[in-house]
């Protein structure tokens, strides 16, 4: 029997899945990422050998390049606030499911610890062409109830110039501008706060800032969601003839470019996404041709969320778990009643939020031709 191995490599494949990874074909963009210069930059009250120290152990922070577009701020750089502030600069984008469950944490942060000297820098760096775009990340921002800053590097250029290969991650920047703490991917969250709170006594120190106000406990956001990743026996799906993993079922397979009438089979692989009706092959998603269509996934996990979106009037999706339509038990935000999600703008739709783990057939019935499916995600 290899029950045991297949799943723990399943586990293994989850959590390694539950980070958005850069494929190689954004490792093969174009542009050059352009000399940048670390930032010496001498902060009021610096310490000649505090800076000595600090200069054995981390690495300086880097200026930014080019952003192609700012959200709730002006132009700045950063050297700007160095020595002025301490920084977290949050490397990710909009439709990454595993990036949304750590912005309730940021945004607390941002509330609690902005007062005190503390700047959160968003930097969006895309994973699909639609998050390229100023008016779905502005829109994207202000559904997050994200206040502080955000800058778009839909080149990737900044991403690639602090070497980070991961949605998302998160670099905390001292008073003196070095890079004093690193986090890849969700949790963590005490710790950083810790360090957090540790960077902002040290600015007070260094500024001679007098009065402190008192930090009281650790943030818990309302609403955070916890994940086992280890429950978690599906990973992320994409749904792109180039951006597939191979968890695509259809005997009619993928050609990129080309129109393609797929029949649902009469018996489902787990793991494996089928399709009915006519989708049309792009790069990065399928598109329905047709006036209906359907969607097939035995999948193991709590929660299925869907990257989609739909042109015009936007498209109707039905959803039933397990040959039943959507109830209450399984219903997110996102699903109104009977199981019918409204599908418009390009985003990520939580379809399914169950109470506990397992394994579930996932029905998605379409009506409406134009919706554009991009990837599954779990939870």
């Amino acid at each position: 029997m290899t029950k045991k191995p297949l799943l723990l490599f399943v586990a293994v494949a989850a959590i390694v899945a539950a980070i958005y990874v850069l494929e190689t074909r954004k490792q093969k963009e174009a542009a050059d990422v352009p000399v940048a210069y670390s930032l010496e930059i001498a902060p009021q009250g610096v310490d000649a050998k505090r800076i000595a120290e600090k200069k054995m152990k981390y690495e300086r922070a880097k200026e930014f390049i080019s952003p192609e577009g700012y959200v709730n701020t002006e132009p700045f750089r950063l050297s700007d606030v160095i020595g002025k502030k301490v920084i977290l600069i949050d490397f990710w984008t909009y439709s990454c499911i595993n990036c949304q469950r750590t912005l309730p944490y940021l945004t607390a942060w941002d509330a609690k610890y902005g007062p005190e000297g503390l700047l959160i820098i968003g930097v969006h760096a895309p994973e699909f062409g639609f998050e390229k775009v100023y008016d779905n990340v502005a829109a994207a921002v202000k559904k997050a109830g994200i206040r502080y800053p955000v800058i778009l590097d839909n080149a990737h250029a900044n991403m690639r110039l602090y070497d980070t290969l991961y949605w998302p991650t998160k670099y905390l920047i001292d008073i003196d501008g070095f890079i004093v703490d690193k986090h890849v991917g969700e949790g963590g969250y005490g710790q950083t706060e810790q360090v957090i709170r540790r960077l902002l006594e040290e600015r007070r120190r260094v500024l001679h800032i007098q009065e402190a106000t008192p930090s009281g406990s650790l943030v818990k956001p309302h609403g955070a969601e916890d994940v086992d990743f280890g429950s978690i026996g599906t990973p992320e799906i994409y749904l792109g003839a180039e951006t597939t993993r191979g968890n695509f079922g259809s005997p009619e397979g993928l050609e990129q470019g080309r129109a393609v009438r797929y029949v649902l089979p009469e018996a489902f692989t787990p793991n494996q996404v089928y399709l009915g009706g006519e989708w049309f092959n792009d790069a990065d998603h399928l598109r329905l041709q047709s006036a209906t269509g359907k969607l097939v996934l035995i999948y193991n996990a709590k929660s299925v969320n869907l990257v989609a979106g739909a042109p015009g009037a936007g498209a109707r999706l039905l959803v039933k778990i397990d040959g039943r339509y959507i109830g209450q038990s399984y219903s997110c935000e996102d699903v109104g009643e009977g199981g019918m999600i409204k599908v418009s703008g390009q985003d990520i739709y939580h379809i399914v939020c169950g109470q506990g783990y397992g394994r579930h057939k996932l029905e998605i019935e379409v009506d409406g031709p134009g919706l554009s499916v991009y990837a599954f995600t779990f939870g």
